[in-house]
């Protein structure tokens, strides 16, 4: 808990005002890859049976879109952030790992690349946290108020 605090305090300190703009393209990106699984939820199941290594995860087909979707709106709206970009890492890395990778990052419909960029700026929020306009830093003052 106490690394939890001390990152706080540090991201606090040294989080830029630009780094807000991407938090919320970063959602945005998520949140509609989401809407691109569930409309065409072939897709999905289509990435998942064409790796042998993901053959016993055919029932995540269903989560995964929802899990952008979900993720997406709370790294917009800076609620919870760390936690969705948490939760969001397995499945870029499984992305990239077991369906982009075989397919090289100059292959026509490769994702490798813009998987690995948002794999990066996941794991910039999953540090930095969800900045000075967020619901979480709007969460932290209010109790900060409430102690004094």
């Amino acid at each position: 808990m106490n690394l939890i605090k001390n990152l706080n305090e540090w991201s606090s300190q040294h989080h830029p005002k630009w780094l807000v703009v991407l938090r919320v393209v970063l959602g945005l990106l998520l949140f509609l890859k989401g809407i691109q699984f569930i409309q065409n939820s072939t897709l999905i199941g289509q990435m998942i049976s064409e790796s042998p290594s993901l053959q016993n995860f055919i029932k995540f087909q269903t989560v995964i879109p929802w899990l952008h979707l979900l993720g997406g709106l709370l790294i917009i709206l800076g609620l919870f952030t760390r936690i969705a970009s948490l939760v969001q890492v397995p499945i870029l890395l499984a992305a990239i790992i077991f369906v982009n990778a075989k397919k090289g990052v100059f292959a026509g419909e490769s994702d490798l690349l813009f998987s690995i960029v948002i794999l990066i700026l996941l794991i910039v929020f999953i540090i930095e946290g969800g900045g000075p306009f967020s619901l979480d830093n709007r969460r932290r003052k209010q109790k900060l108020l409430e102690k004094k």
